[in-house]
């Protein structure tokens, strides 16, 4: 029996995917559940397990962008799985057929280099990576852009009217100097595409602001170092910033609503419940996934949620609904040693809070001078309804919650409050 597998969908409203890496080759056996491929949809790189055991034949290319439901292979039920020594001969024997279909590609592709199509021909013809089709090359050719500095996105690397149309002449970079001048192209994975789009609409579609203030981190230090140990011991995971800083934001979220709002054509919703969404990197790029309810989370509840999280994200297992929704975002842009930064709404949210790194300086208290860990905060909102008096106010609650912990996160009562 010959199972077709097809794309299964990796979320709601995604529809398409692009295959990023096979990591099997055509030919092998496959055990049920393994590993085959890697696609990249418009928010996160997943798995493509095998649905049974059996000879795989693959019916899709790296770089390939398929559609939900598409066959991507073939896998035959029936074949037996190898023995070791035939899975040596089968090596054995695909290496001495590999050199003969290698010039034979060559061969190929130098043909088709070489014989353009036919005039009026309404069939396609194959054409080797890097070589455009007729209308690609007529379009090139009034831009005056050489072929070799455009990317192809057609099957194996082919230029297509729509790359010609697109290509942008390569700039001149003046006079060369002595030394190395090479350079490469590579391209962008879905989820690359995707966030920059969203990176773009966000400056493009909202009216964004950023307000700024700083906070003195030693009351945290302080717990921290005094607890730090029993907390871990007692629970598994550390006490860290993030759960400060989360409980901070859930508290100021209570008392300036409409930053935990999000515009809907001509209303306003304000959600009732705080989904917090953190900014971590992954072998990927930038992932943002959700800590549901944060209101009803405790010091540990916390740090345990944003510990799993970023173990999925850093191993490539995090899931797309594990990404979706969020009502406010949180970004720690000093765990790369940002002193302060401009951080962008992850839409259609209304807010996001940018930590920084934190640097001992020199500050008034009192009247005298003394030496205190800083961090500056940011806070970039969407004005069409977060106004500054709200904004400026949600800052200072986050700032006065971080230099009072004991009392406004705690309720006086730290034991209690890290459950030791």
């Amino acid at each position: 029996m010959v199972l077709e597998m097809k794309v299964p969908s990796p979320g709601e409203s995604i529809s398409e995917v692009e295959i990023a890496e096979w990591l099997v080759q055509d030919g092998d056996y496959v055990e049920k559940d393994q590993a085959i491929a890697e696609v990249d949809s418009d928010k996160a790189t997943l798995e493509l397990p095998a649905e049974a055991s059996g000879v795989i034949t693959l019916k899709a290319e790296e770089g390939d962008v398929v559609e939900v439901g598409q066959v991507v292979c073939l896998i035959d039920t029936d074949a037996e799985a190898p023995s070791g020594d035939k899975k040596e001969e089968k090596k054995e024997d695909s290496s001495k057929e590999e050199a003969p279909k290698e010039e034979k590609k060559d061969k190929s592709s130098q043909e088709s280099k070489e014989i353009p199509p036919s005039e009026g021909e309404g069939e396609a013809k194959s054409y080797a990576s890097g070589t455009p089709s007729p209308a690609a090359k007529k379009t090139l050719d009034e831009k005056g852009i050489d072929a070799k500095d455009v990317q192809g996105t057609g099957r194996d690397g082919r230029i297509t009217k729509q790359d010609a149309v697109k290509a942008q002449g390569k700039p001149s970079m003046g006079t060369p100097g002595p030394g190395k001048r090479s350079e490469k192209r590579s391209k962008l994975s879905m989820l690359r595409r995707k966030v920059a789009e969203r990176l773009v609409s966000a400056k493009n579609e909202t009216a964004m602001l950023t307000t700024f203030n700083e906070v003195n981190m030693k009351p945290i230090f302080d717990l921290r170092n005094q607890y730090k140990e029993e907390f871990k011991e007692r629970h598994g995971v550390g006490l860290g910033f993030m759960s400060f800083f989360t409980l901070a934001v859930v508290r100021a979220l209570d008392e300036y609503p409409a930053v935990n709002s999000m515009i809907d054509g001509k209303e306003m919703i304000t959600y009732d419940y705080k989904d917090i969404s953190i900014a971590v990197s992954g072998p990927k790029g930038l992932m943002v996934p959700v800590i549901r309810n944060a209101e009803n989370l405790s010091f540990r509840g916390v740090e345990q949620e944003v510990k799993r999280l970023a173990l999925r994200a850093r191993d490539g297992k995090i899931t797309v609904d594990e990404m979706t929704g969020g009502t406010f975002t949180i970004s720690n842009g000093g765990v790369f040693g940002s002193m302060m930064s401009t951080p962008i709404i992850n839409p259609p949210q209304s807010g996001i809070l940018g930590m920084h790194n934190i640097v001992e300086r020199p500050m008034a208290v009192d009247g005298k001078v003394v030496i205190l860990p800083m961090m500056y905060l940011a806070l970039s909102y969407d004005h069409r309804i977060i106004d500054g008096r709200e904004s400026v106010g949600f800052l200072v609650e986050i700032k006065k919650a971080l230099e009072n912990p004991v009392e406004l996160l705690m309720n006086g009562d730290v034991k209690k409050a890290l459950e030791l």
